[in-house]
């Protein structure tokens, strides 16, 4: 019999998260779907009309949309609504309450992104999510996801010295602490990923201890500004943006990996990218005490973060540090961390997870909408917290 044939459809570009979570899965599922994949261009609006191009010209039995981003969305939707085609939309976050928490969008554009997500749900047969809050979130309003996290490639990334790239970066008489993720400055709360980090470089400085800093973002220059104002400038590396291909070695530096996410709905949602390659490169992780990562990890490596900006959170931190300094025999345990890898994030268990989405969808079709409840048995209306 001939492959199902599928369109991915990714709202990034392929060296993106979203286009290498793309490719990950084809690679698993070659044998039993004719997948094709279509990237996000520089223009919003001709990459919708280069979606539909696509779909029009392969005819997929199903589309895949890797995030919640407009062109991908609006052009699955459409095609979805004059063919036969399958729908499955795939995000790993609550794009109206990330919006509303950042503050970088107006009344405008936190309208258009509410309409975007309404809509996403609407037209879409399946709905896959990267966490169990995120699931149980929609699930309370009426929406059935499936989950599969982010992954990670345990062949790509495992426990490997680096001693060389530590000589290269001053880091070899040091324990390292090390944060990855774009580093995107947001007015409204003054701070983004590194923030936490530069805190305990700062509240630890008297100890053997110095930070990594890989990513790149308006937010660059804001910590580097903070680090020479606390004269700290010779403890924190910032390693810049750096290819996928090359982040094994780099993880491989640190020794101790920070995971943090805010305790509100954006944060709540998330898995992350990064705490999978942490995990797979066997780190010791401290993760803040939210979503994905307080299912999966054990309690040493959880730290309790309140509300959206927790201004204590990096005393936390600097707290649970300073005993593992002492005792090295803790975080040195790469085979811990690998294992929780393996058992959650590792792209051969997710492609199976994935397998049986694209199965059931494909048999499912239409009836496997999700149903969208009436206003008023939302749970807010509900009296329910």
């Amino acid at each position: 019999m001939p492959q199902p044939t599928i369109v991915f459809l990714v709202n990034g570009d392929p060296p993106g998260a979203m286009g290498i979570r793309a490719q990950s899965f084809r690679d698993r599922l070659a044998s039993e779907f004719d997948i094709h994949i279509a990237y996000r261009s520089l223009s919003r609006v001709r990459t919708i009309f280069y979606f539909l191009g696509v779909l029009a010209r392969v005819r997929p039995s199903l589309c895949y949309v890797f995030d919640m981003g407009y062109s991908g969305v609006i052009a699955a939707g459409f095609y979805r609504l004059f063919s036969r085609c399958r729908l499955v939309i795939d995000t790993g976050d609550a794009i109206y309450a990330l919006s509303k928490s950042t503050g970088e969008r107006g009344p405008l554009g936190l309208g258009l992104t509410k309409l975007l997500e309404w809509f996403a749900f609407a037209v879409s047969g399946r709905v896959v999510v990267r966490s169990h809050p995120h699931q149980e979130m929609l699930a309370d309003q009426g929406i059935v996801a499936s989950v599969i996290p982010d992954g990670v490639d345990t062949e790509q990334f495992f426990p490997c010295p680096e001693p060389d790239l530590r000589r290269k970066y001053g880091l070899e008489d040091a324990v390292v602490i090390g944060v990855l993720g774009s580093l995107v400055w947001s007015p409204r709360l003054q701070m983004c990923y590194g923030w936490e980090l530069i805190e305990v470089i700062r509240l630890l400085r008297d100890r053997p201890i110095k930070g990594l800093i890989i990513g790149d973002g308006s937010g660059l220059s804001r910590l580097k500004e903070q680090c020479a104002a606390y004269g700290i400038e010779d403890r924190i590396v910032f390693a810049g943006r750096v290819r996928y291909q090359d982040l094994p070695r780099f993880v491989n530096l640190m020794d101790i990996c920070l995971s943090t996410q805010t305790n509100d709905v954006p944060g709540q949602v998330r898995t992350t990218g990064k705490l999978p390659i942490y995990l797979a490169c066997g780190r010791f992780v401290l993760s803040s005490n939210v979503g994905e990562a307080a299912r999966v990890l054990p309690p040493e490596m959880l730290v309790t973060y309140n509300g959206t900006k927790d201004v204590e959170y990096p005393s936390r931190l600097a707290q649970r540090i300073e005993p593992l300094l002492d005792h090295p025999e803790i975080w040195r345990q790469p085979g811990a961390s690998v294992a929780i890898a393996q058992r959650h994030f590792d792209y051969k268990v997710l492609a199976a997870n994935l397998r049986q989405v694209i199965s059931d969808s494909l048999r499912g079709g239409r009836a496997e909408r999700p149903a969208l409840v009436p206003t008023a048995s939302r749970p807010e209306e509900r009296g329910r917290p």
